[in-house]
């Protein structure tokens, strides 16, 4: 998978967005989730812009999962609204749905099919026409170095390559948005490298939302980052302008 950068570079911030700069993908509006007598997630506000990467950073039991899981529409807000390109995620949730890829942390995949077949089964799934199914296939086994595994099954695959198949069932109708949910855990430190370039390349085709617990991952990946602890959010920060993100981190929590 050769699209490593160096780990030194900063990340600069999205060019090439889809739509007018500046734009909104995600916007949140007083979102809270409670489950029972648990408040996961407390009122919030956030907009994501087009073509950035926003990383969602703080320890496990923060609220991450919550709110990304809402936005991909597993999961019902208990308060206020969240909007995906103007598409409301319960009230136009199929809309909002189709402009989604969504990897989760433990990603489901299907062990007994072929990547090819998974990944064809995948474009159909999300809506792609049947005559552009292969050539979109081809697009995304090329971008995530798929080649040599695309007639394997997955069953047989290294934990390096079931995350860039999962990677590529979320890209294969080429969406809007791409949510990855802690997408390097579990990988070697190569493997790591691998994704972090790999959403630096995507940044400004599609938003990326990322959620993280890792302060290094975040500084060389994401444009901007919002602080979750104990279901709130505590503040936003581009990370052009937080030379110390650590510090920050420590300042607020």
């Amino acid at each position: 998978m050769n699209i490593e950068t160096s780990a030194s570079e900063a990340v600069q911030p999205p060019a090439g967005a889809r739509d007018a700069e500046g734009s909104l993908t995600i916007s949140a509006r007083g979102v809270s989730k409670r489950y029972h007598s648990v408040m996961a997630l407390h009122p919030l506000d956030l907009d994501i812009r087009r073509g950035e990467v926003f990383c969602l950073l703080g320890p496990n039991g923060s609220g991450k999962s919550s709110f990304i899981r809402m936005l991909a529409g597993y999961l019902t807000p208990s308060s206020g609204s969240i909007s995906v390109c103007g598409h409301d995620v319960v009230t136009d949730g199929l809309a909002a749905r189709r402009l989604i890829g969504y990897v989760p942390e433990r990603v489901p995949l299907y062990n007994f099919m072929r990547v090819g077949e998974f990944l064809r089964f995948a474009g159909r799934l999300r809506g792609v026409e049947e005559q552009h199914v292969g050539r979109e296939v081809a697009r995304v086994v090329d971008l995530l170095a798929l080649g040599d595994v695309v007639g394997k099954p997955i069953r047989t695959l290294s934990r390096g390559y079931r995350q860039r198949t999962a990677l590529a069932q979320a890209l294969v109708h080429d969406p809007e948005i791409l949510i990855l949910d802690e997408p390097t855990n579990g990988l070697d430190p190569r493997q790591i490298m691998e994704t972090r370039a790999l959403i630096r390349t995507l940044a400004g085709r599609c938003t990326v939302l990322m959620t993280s617990h890792i302060l290094s991952e975040v500084e060389k990946t994401a444009h901007r980052v919002g602080l979750l602890l104990h279901g709130k959010l505590l503040g936003v920060r581009a990370i052009a302008e937080t030379p110390n993100l650590e510090a920050w981190f420590l300042s607020v929590t």
